[in-house]
């Protein structure tokens, strides 16, 4: 199953903002890496170089690679409604990405390992395919033999957001994928039209 294990901080440090969540090493240094740090000259990017950069934070922001990405884009072409829109409620609706936004885990890599591990159901069957793409209605629940896992109850203890797409029960470990949510409620800094014109040339 590939995926990226790189060093994070310096994926982070050259988009200039924590895409993978709370990092210290970033906020210790949050400029471009290199060997020159904040003194090497940059010129003036080009369109094409900042619509790729764009395209590089939605994968890193939600763990796809190129060719899944390329996937989802021609998948949500061929979709009704704003292509770029469609494009992030398609990353938005994987199994892995709700699971990290019910506070599960405290990242994309730890809820895609929770999934992978056959900790997870949907609508009462086990799940363990990452990328599995949920419907609205559908309802996500920690496994009963996982219940207990102290990762999965620190997570949740620690979880603070809350949003409008998604319900979570507490007391059941399970929650509820509401609906597809609008572009105004997914809060990633991603500018989505920036990917729609780099495929469409």
């Amino acid at each position: 199953m590939a995926r990226y294990t790189g060093p994070k901080t310096k994926i982070a440090r050259k988009f200039g903002e924590a895409i993978f969540g709370d990092d210290k090493s970033f906020e210790k240094r949050n400029y471009p890496p290199g060997q020159h740090g904040n003194n090497r000259r940059r010129g003036k990017k080009s369109e094409y170089a900042i619509q790729l950069m764009e395209k590089q934070k939605a994968k890193y922001t939600y763990g796809i690679l190129e060719r899944q990405f390329r996937g989802l884009f021609k998948k949500a072409r061929a979709a009704q409604g704003i292509t770029g829109e469609v494009l992030l409620q398609l990353c938005e609706s994987r199994l892995d990405n709700v699971v990290y936004r019910m506070g599960i885990s405290p990242s994309r890599s730890g809820a895609r390992q929770l999934v992978s591990h056959r900790h997870i159901t949907v609508n009462g069957e086990l799940v363990n395919i990452p990328s599995y793409q949920l419907k609205a209605g559908d309802i996500v629940a920690v496994r009963e033999k996982s219940k207990s896992l102290e990762a999965i109850s620190r997570s949740l203890s620690n979880s603070s957001h809350v949003y409008e797409w998604i319900t979570w029960n507490d007391d059941t470990k399970q929650g509820t994928y509401v609906s597809v949510p609008a572009r105004i409620q997914i809060p990633e800094n991603i500018n989505e039209q920036f990917i729609v014109e780099l495929y469409s040339k």
